[in-house]
């Protein structure tokens, strides 16, 4: 783990234990600079010091005491945002308010200077001319322009600075967006971009696109262009805004928002930028017709409906309705989005050939709407594919990590049927349907890609067998491997595409219908760390999980030196499968649940006394059970964005396999070591009210700050690194002798502390806050938590509240409200409150 200043730590490694930026300034991106305290800069810096990195936030001073206001402004304004830039609110302060004027030394120590200001070519230049003699020699300067050229920003700067200048684009918001195209200018060092994609990828927790420096990028390029072909089919086909957004979002595999209420979300200025970029730097391009900037989009603009931060755009929001804006009357209008049953069919169908020609074959205009969509987008990706990325690959991972698709294009074409669906685009070109008269290129129609079925693949025959993960250059002519920068050895399960070998990793040891237990294999190290991964829907934890678990601890114990929890994508786990549990419930009632809820404690206690390190390697949601079973590991790595909590009250229960006995015991341990002659209570009582209002951490730093993580346990930045962080972690463990820890009384706050408890809970249910039922289980909560009827102070082991747990538990279980909860939670998977 890695300090900066007092800023909250996160585990900032590169592949050989440091970040790997080596040249001729510092090993490490020590301080940041970004210029320009708008949106994207505020969040950029936002997002830096989220990773650990102090940042120095610059604009334009103002007239008076406070000139750099606009900046201080801008951090303030970052605690009120949601989604939350922060991941704690606190760590605002680490970000310094700086004023061009004032403070230009400042740049003299940051190694790492991001524009971020208006798009505004003339702009960017001036800013250039002004900061370029205050840079340190050794210092990237990165410009965040969604896609101005690269080439003519560089042409202002100083010969000696223009090797050190790139383009860096993040997706907004940049905390959450994993995307960032990395986008060089023709003097950019290769080196200096292999440092800088490696600061983005580990520090930063960023997926790096290298793109080329043409409008607009590949994210938007593409992007854009299949919301403009959208807008145009479905006037062609007259389908409404809510119905094209159904279509176009979940079904579809695509962000839910859809096509035009993700232009809202987005902005429709943005949009309209963007649009203007395409129209005034790409005049030769063959689908330029398409480029025209809708009449409905001018008329919102003209009107100030600039999407959801104005409150107006393609839909509005009165009370609790949404409405849409009907394009004839121009009205607002109750939206409904009804999608045919043949079409919905369609896009139902699991065999991606089926389901394209389903949709091909449609008479419905829905069905009609979605291929000539599609077919537009193959269409322009392969045309320009060339011209914008380097690879096949480049574009399918801009547009999931950009724009929240499934698959890419090339995914979706070639899962199809790569040879059938490019004969289906060249006879709708052919006939005159297409967007553009422009054919397929010839490598989509012959060659090496229709040898291999498509545009992505495991190994080629062409100069030797390659590496796993090749996709298609049209540039060199060639299936190209994925770059092999150190940075990416840490990844030791990388996200796939379609065409790619989709094997699991590592050698099976033993396996269910429900989990894996595996290694690594020769190559990877570590291969005497076991590694369990849940089967089951959401990482649910079942019956048959539970006896995996029992049964990993048993193997890791005799033949292994540790074991590690990992899932090979978020969640980690949503909590106990209460659908699995329900046939043992419903034959036998509460004491037929009784032995599932002894087995479940048994995993967290043997996680907690095993012989080998137990670590817990977390992305995503860690509910309920999820949660126990971390808590009571030798150690937890989590990626950043994971969320953490024990959320039983929802329904209706208590945590039962150990929640609430980690949380007294950590409550006192957490006394006797920062102050020992305090009351207890204070310590306790931020566990109980997590538990009592189900509260879910936003992030795993405030995970720590609840108590689920301890100061000890790494916050890693990038998603693909918690395993191999999860994994080094627990041989270290090992390797210094672990040992579990020796059971020992711990003194609990007693019916005292749980009338206290109780009684600041009348609060909540009196004002409204809490149902009925909530203040009752609540009550439970702080009951068992603060260790049942016994003296204030009294010394307990945690058998003792183990049994209070169960007790408690299997109690709730017999109440009619607890199970309206749960079947209302199987049924809808909301919480239901009564």
């Amino acid at each position: 783990m890695t300090l900066v200043g007092d800023i909250p730590s996160v585990s900032r490694s590169g592949a050989n234990g440091h970040n790997d930026l080596q040249g001729d300034g510092p090993a490490r991106i020590r301080r940041i600079a970004v210029l320009g305290a708008g949106v994207m800069g505020a969040q950029i810096a936002a997002h830096c010091v989220n990773a650990g990195v102090p940042v120095v936030l610059f604009d334009l001073p103002v007239d008076g005491g406070d000139r750099s206001a606009v900046a201080r402004k801008a951090i303030a304004g970052l605690q009120r945002l949601n989604p939350a830039p922060l991941a704690l609110p606190e760590l605002a302060a680490h970000i310094e308010p700086a004023n061009y004027d004032e403070h230009l030394a400042r740049l003299r120590e940051c190694d790492l200077v991001i524009e971020a200001i208006a798009e505004r070519l003339d702009w960017k230049r001036d800013l250039y001319q002004r900061v370029a003699p205050a840079l340190a020699p050794h210092a990237i300067l990165a410009t965040n322009t969604s896609g101005l050229s690269i080439a003519a920003l560089a042409e202002t700067l100083p010969r000696d600075l223009r090797p050190r200048f790139c383009g860096v684009h993040f997706f907004n918001p940049p905390r959450y967006m994993p995307l960032v195209e990395l986008i060089p200018a023709a003097d950019t060092e290769s080196r200096l971009l292999d440092r800088l994609e490696t600061f983005l990828v580990s520090d930063l927790g960023k997926r790096v696109v290298r793109a080329k420096d043409t409008p607009n990028f590949i994210g938007n390029r593409i992007g854009v262009f299949g919301i403009l072909a959208a807008m145009i089919e479905a006037d062609r086909h007259g389908l409404s805004y809510d119905v094209v957004d159904e279509l176009t979002g979940a079904r579809l595999g695509r962000a839910k928002s859809g096509t035009f209420r993700t232009a809202d979300v987005v902005g429709l200025d943005t949009l309209a930028h963007v649009i203007r970029t395409m129209q005034t730097g790409l005049p030769d391009d063959p689908f330029r017709a398409a480029f025209a900037t809708p009449p409905v989009l001018t008329a919102l603009l003209d009107q100030g409906a600039l999407g959801q931060k104005s409150g107006a755009g393609f839909y509005r929001k009165d009370g609790k309705a949404i409405l849409r804006l009907d394009p004839a009357s121009r009205q607002y209008v109750p939206a409904d989005g009804t999608v045919d049953a043949s079409v919905a069919a369609a896009l139902a169908e699991r065999d991606p050939a089926r389901r394209l020609r389903a949709l091909r074959e449609s008479t419905h205009p829905q069905g009609k709407f979605l291929w000539a969509l599609l077919r537009d987008t193959f269409h322009y990706a392969a045309v320009h594919l060339a011209d914008i990325a380097h690879t096949a690959r480049d574009v399918d991972f801009a547009m999931r990590w950009g724009f929240g698709h499934a698959q890419g294009p090339f995914e979706v074409w070639q899962a199809a049927g790569w040879t059938t669906v490019a004969q289906w685009i060249q006879e709708d070109i052919d006939n005159g349907l297409a967007l553009s008269a422009a054919p397929l290129p010839d490598w989509v129609l012959g060659g090496l890609v229709v040898q291999d079925g498509g545009v992505h693949t495991g190994t080629r025959r062409t100069g030797g067998e390659q590496p796993d993960g090749a996709s298609w250059n049209p540039h060199e002519g060639v299936f190209q491997p994925r770059r092999d920068l150190p940075v990416y050895r840490r990844q030791l399960a990388p996200p796939r595409l379609v065409g790619e070998p989709d094997q699991a990793p590592g050698r099976t040891v033993f396996e269910n219908e429900a989990i894996r237990l595996w290694t690594l294999v020769e190559g990877h190290g570590y291969r005497d760390v076991l590694i369990a991964s849940f089967k089951t829907k959401m990482h649910t934890i079942s019956p048959a999980v539970t006896q995996g678990l029992l049964h990993a601890v048993d193997l890791a114990e005799a033949r292994y030196r540790g074991l590690v929890v990992w899932q090979d994508r978020p969640p980690f786990s949503a909590g106990a499968d209460l659908q699995a549990m329900l046939p043992a419930f419903m034959q036998g009632g509460p004491a037929a649940i009784e032995p599932l809820e002894r087995d479940l404690q048994r995993v967290a206690q043997r996680f907690r006394h095993a012989l080998v390190p137990t670590v817990v390697a977390m992305a995503g949601l860690a509910l309920g059970g999820g949660c126990e079973i971390a808590v009571h590991a030798a150690a937890r790595v989590a990626h950043l964005e994971t969320y953490i909590g024990l959320v039983e009250i929802g329904v209706g229960l208590v945590p039962g396999a150990g929640g609430l006995a980690y949380c007294a015991r950590r409550a006192a341990e957490q006394r006797a070591a920062t102050a020992p002659d305090m009351p207890l209570l204070p310590f306790l009582q931020k566990f109980a009210e997590a538990v009592a209002t189900a509260k879910v951490s936003r992030s795993a730093l405030e995970a720590r700050q609840i108590g689920y993580l301890r100061e000890s346990d790494p916050i890693v930045m990038h998603e693909d690194e918690v395993l191999y962080a999860a994994i080094r972690h627990a041989a270290a463990l090992a390797d210094t002798g672990w040992r579990p820890p020796l059971d020992a009384p711990f003194p609990v706050a007693g019916a005292d502390g749980a009338a206290t408890l109780s009684a600041q809970l009348v609060n909540l249910r009196d004002g409204g806050f809490i149902s009925e039922y909530d203040y009752e289980l609540a009550r439970s909560v702080a009951h068992v938590i603060c260790g049942g009827d016994v003296d204030p102070g009294t010394l307990v082991d945690e058998e003792w509240m183990l049994a209070l747990e169960r007790r408690a538990f299997l109690r709730l279980l017999g109440n009619p409200r607890t199970h309206e909860r749960i079947m209302g939670m199987l049924k809808t998977g909301k919480p239901v409150r009564n």
